[in-house]
């Protein structure tokens, strides 16, 4: 009898356990593995009230139109400079490119930057930032505009994944200090992949 109703306590404990643990959601690895960054309390950008009811991050749908191959053009001997942040901080960043690329039938061009300390960091020498604005802002998306992050090409060309563009941190909590996206990098088309405008509801 004893034996009987401690197999009965585990496999209540069991179960218990497999109903708590609710799958990630995301339709593609890259969203999945943002939501599960989001659920943990070591790397969330959520402030804890807002991560204890966090289930997942809202994307637009996946678009292999999003999926641009760029022209890169190195540019050098730019002078680096303080990009303004959403507080007081202004970080060195310099310009290291141009890319031109069609999207939605509409010829783009955008500068990508590199970070003067960042890329100093084991890991991320390589590192390259893309932040843009488009005209889903405020509506769809952040306000803010959003980020894509990459890295240096070989060549003379770089694919842009537009379906993992990011918001900055400071559209989930105030703590947070975000680089403001330049004006140049204003893009006149919508931009219907990546991460939506955080909703707390």
């Amino acid at each position: 009898m004893r034996k009987t109703i401690i197999l009965f306590v585990l496999f209540v404990s069991t179960l218990s356990c497999t109903q708590g643990k609710q799958p990630l959601l995301g339709d593609t690895d890259y969203q999945k593995e943002q939501n599960a960054k989001f659920k943990d309390a070591l790397k969330s950008p959520l402030t804890e009230k807002d991560r204890k009811t966090f289930r997942a991050l809202d994307f637009f749908k996946f678009d292999s139109a999003y999926l641009v191959t760029a022209n890169f053009k190195r540019v050098l001997n730019e002078t680096p400079f303080e990009m303004p942040t959403t507080t007081d901080r202004k970080p060195m960043y310099v310009k290291y490119g141009e890319l031109s690329f069609v999207l939605n039938n509409k010829e783009c061009k955008l500068n990508i930057y590199q970070n003067i300390e960042l890329v100093k960091r084991e890991g991320y020498e390589n590192h390259l930032f893309l932040p843009f604005i488009d005209e889903t802002n405020g509506e769809e998306s952040y306000g803010g505009g959003r980020y894509i992050d990459t890295s240096r090409p070989e060549g003379d060309t770089m694919v842009l994944n537009f379906n993992e563009a990011y918001n900055p941190y400071c559209a989930y909590s105030p703590r947070y200090s975000c680089p403001v996206v330049p004006l140049e990098n204003s893009l006149d088309v919508r931009v219907e992949a990546g991460v939506k405008a955080y909703d707390k509801h």
